[in-house]
């Protein structure tokens, strides 16, 4: 097991791209697909070669697609 690659400044924890995959489930191509749209949190540069997400920005969509499963699911009955 290796471990985390998360990146923690200032109380801001940074995802990198394998825990926000892990997270949210989604695909890496997924997840540029909704950067590119703007409905995925925008990566934050951390070098020349390397990005994060900002965890609580991450967990905020996340949080939003399980208000909008729930508020259709109240829409069907």
């Amino acid at each position: 097991m290796h471990a985390s690659s998360a990146i923690e400044a200032s109380g801001t924890r940074i995802l990198r791209l394998p825990d926000t995959l892990k997270k949210t489930g989604l695909s890496k191509s997924g997840i540029y697909q909704r950067i590119r749209a703007r409905t995925f949190p925008q990566p934050v540069r951390l070098g020349a070669r390397a990005v994060g997400f900002v965890e609580r920005e991450v967990d905020a969509f996340l949080s939003e697609l399980m208000a909008k499963r729930t508020h259709a699911e109240g829409a069907k009955r």
